[in-house]
């Protein structure tokens, strides 16, 4: 898997190389693209953001990305199959589905395969990969693009060590989850390199679920002389699932909340991943970051129903008579996907003063490329991967996108003694393509986007900081939501915001942290399924004006920290999002059929037509938390219980209460999961035991009705021991 790697990052490599050979000296601590940096640098950010750090991730022995991110206030990560592999994350009551409206990154460069022309997370790398993670929201994160909505969320991974070490985890539990996760790193010919594996097999939440995924990655850092540090990174995964699409219906989840009636449904993909970062101080005041990157990813998802009313496949296939024939004259729906994303951009950053006050500027540039196939190729066989003959065979969609993007933003940071003013910019030009093969039908559209920020930082005093920002949202639409399959070109529009918000951060006293803060964000055109119910793959719309706004917290205490114990310690940690303000405001009609206005002009308000202006938005919960109380006694003894709350929401833009029978709309429950986690480190010992107990009092709850009811994980037990060496 890694041959693919290395040819895409092979010439890249010698290019930028070759300029630097001839330096002496070795570089070292050199920075490379920060999005946030460790807790500390969040004193100096003019706005939100939160880290969580490898003892957060160790404490709580988390399983997936979806149960880190639960300890950042203002993010609402919804889970799905039950490793985090298809995240789903919002932001201050933005969509959480797919993940479409937050920007990931790792190590400051695109982690997902289409963040202009796409950005949905079929695949995600395992969290053992990472030694940090970092939240970046407010206007600051206008330095990274395109969507500059809700937040950015930036995976950290290790620095390549100098020394020889490594590392071997391994863990098994319930519902078959075996895991086995190892790192080796040191130094060789001058280059420090780390190989990171992961292999990981699980059973799913859901029956007939069998989920496993491969993941390696390489890294190796070289210094040519102080002022250069060449970075290559190497990535291959593989996920080999049976796996379904489809939710269930509101009978179906009262006769088994974990059922899944479709056996034959397969999930498979391959990633491969490169980058190579030259890192280049200039002088004690310029540092120049040039990074290149590609990604390859390939996605088929072979399933015999794509929502909760498909039952079981498809209306026009007269073959398969009903659910008892799934496993004998059913057909299946292939949803194959293929991207190819290459992209290289250079930061500029400046240190001195300006005007007699500290400044920092850093400006970028970028060039990024999507190549999307998307094929749907239906097969007359529940087991069949190529196209039938049948009335439902054959190859549906064959299409051709493409999405070609330039980039760039300057942001300047000066202090005026205990002021810190932050203005920048951002521009976005966007170039859309779409070509249906089946028909031959073509359409080309383009947007470019201004995308100002502003943020100012007050410092009271060394230990508490007060922030207020305001900046332009953006998120830039789908390649398939501005040109139809018909060559069309559909006058979508960007989804635009202007988000506001004001905070205060900063230690009360030792061992005592908080940061709090007031949002607002108001939609000028927010971006919404055309069916809220329709699945993550519905035609999206625009919703018109809406608005959120609320107030997010968080708290950590530690006794050791404050004075009160010295060997023992007793830590607190708390993370809580208030949204009492997630609406549509403006005049607004229902998305959802039978209540939705097609054939009625002018709209008009009555059973066919019905008017949502003041309802709230659907996967908006109005209050989350997540809270933890630990315990250690000294180097050997780590326990934390954890408590996660999420409040009710809605399924769908009529607020649904009453559940539906295809369990598409009606209210989803508030949930509350408490999670137990330990850990034991014998004297002297390199070896760690852990235990956890995920779901402690095994809470049967819906997590999202999108394409029919999904359930939370039930009571899950896990246990394995760690050698460091």
């Amino acid at each position: 898997m890694i041959r693919k790697c290395t040819t895409a990052s092979g010439a890249l490599l010698a290019l930028l190389a070759g300029g630097v050979a001839s330096a002496e000296e070795a570089a070292s601590g050199f920075d490379e693209i920060v999005v946030v940096g460790h807790r500390a640098s969040l004193m100096d950010i003019p706005g939100s953001g939160a880290t969580i750090e490898q003892e957060d991730l160790e404490a709580a022995r988390v399983l997936t990305v979806n149960e880190a991110l639960r300890q950042v206030a203002g993010v609402f990560p919804r889970d799905e199959e039950g490793l985090g592999l298809r995240p789903n994350i919002g932001i201050r009551g933005l969509s959480p589905t797919r993940s479409s409206r937050t920007l990931l990154l790792e190590d400051g460069l695109p982690l997902t395969y289409g963040p202009y022309g796409d950005n949905a997370t079929y695949s995600h790398p395992p969290i053992r990969r990472f030694e940090r993670i970092e939240v970046l929201k407010g206007a600051s994160q206008i330095r990274f693009g395109p969507n500059t909505v809700g937040g950015v969320v930036n995976y950290v991974t290790p620095d390549a060590p100098s020394a020889f070490e490594g590392h071997v985890m391994t863990a098994g539990g319930d519902r078959g989850y075996s895991e086995i996760d190892a790192d080796i790193g040191g130094e060789a010919f001058g280059t420090r390199m780390l190989v990171h594996a992961n292999t990981t097999s699980f059973d799913g939440v859901r029956d007939n679920h069998a989920l496993h995924f491969d993941d390696l990655y390489f890294k190796a850092q070289h210094d040519f002389g102080p002022a250069h540090t060449l970075t290559l990174r190497l990535g291959a995964a593989e996920e080999d699932s049976q796996v379904s699409y489809s939710g269930l219906r509101a009978d179906e989840y009262a006769a088994n909340p974990y059922g899944n009636p479709f056996p034959n449904d397969r999930f498979d993909t391959e990633r491969y991943t490169s980058s190579l970062t030259h890192a280049w101080d200039l002088n004690d005041a310029l540092t120049l970051v040039t990074s290149a990157y590609s990604i390859y990813f390939n996605r088929d998802w072979w399933r015999q129903s794509s929502n909760s009313a498909q039952r079981p496949n498809d209306a026009s296939d007269p073959a398969c008579g009903g659910m008892a024939n799934l496993n004998t004259t059913c057909g299946v729906e292939g949803r194959l996907r293929e991207y190819h994303v290459y992209g290289i951009e250079s930061r500029l950053g400046w240190e001195g003063d300006l005007f007699g006050a500290p400044t920092e500027v850093e400006t970028g540039i970028r060039w990024h490329s999507e190549r999307q196939n998307r094929f749907q190729i239906n097969a007359d066989t529940p087991t069949g991967r190529a196209p039938g003959v049948g009335v439902n065979g054959g190859t549906v969609e064959s299409n051709l996108r493409k999405v070609e993007a330039w980039s760039g933003f300057l942001t300047a940071s000066t202090q005026f003694g205990p002021f810190t003013l932050q203005p920048g910019f951002r521009i976005e030009a966007i170039e859309y393509e779409r070509r249906n093969r089946l028909s031959g039908a073509s359409g080309a559209s383009d947007l470019t986007e201004v995308i100002p920020g502003l943020g100012a930082l007050y410092e009271f005093n060394d230990h508490v900081v007060a922030y207020v920002g305001v900046h332009r949202g953006f998120a830039p639409p789908r390649a398939e939501d501005v040109i139809t399959n018909g060559g069309g070109v559909i006058d979508l529009g960007a989804e635009e915001s202007v988000n506001w918000e004001l905070g205060l951060r900063g230690a009360a006293r030792p061992g005592v942290n908080f940061d709090v803060t007031a949002f607002l964000m108001d939609f000028e055109n927010q971006i919404v399924p055309a069916s809220v119910a329709g699945g993550v793959g519905a035609t999206l719309t625009s919703a018109g004006e809406t608005r959120h706004g609320g107030l997010e917290g968080s708290l950590q205490i530690s006794l050791a920290d404050m004075g009160a114990m010295e060997r023992d310690d007793i830590t607190f940690r708390l993370a809580v999002t208030y949204v009492p303000d997630a609406n549509y405001v403006g005049e607004r009609f229902s998305n959802i059929a039978g209540f939705n206005c097609v054939g009625i002009v002018p709209p008009t308000a009555g059973p066919t037509c019905v008017r949502v202006t003041g309802n709230r938005l659907p996967y908006a919960p109005e209050w989350i938390a997540s809270a933890a109380i630990g315990y250690e006694r000294g180097d050997w003894l780590q326990t934390q219980l954890e408590v996660q709350h999420t409040g009710e929401m809605f399924g769908d833009d009529l607020n649904s209460v009453a559940q539906s029978a295809d369990g598409q709309r009606g209210l989803i429950e508030a949930a509350t999961i408490v999670n137990w986690a330990a850990n034991v480190t014998p004297p002297s010992s390199p070896v760690t035991f852990f235990v956890t107990v995920k779901n402690i009092f095994d809470e049967t709850y819906i997590v999202d009705r999108a394409r029919g009811i999904l359930p939370g994980a039930p009571r899950l037990a896990q246990a394995g021991v760690s050698v460091r060496f």
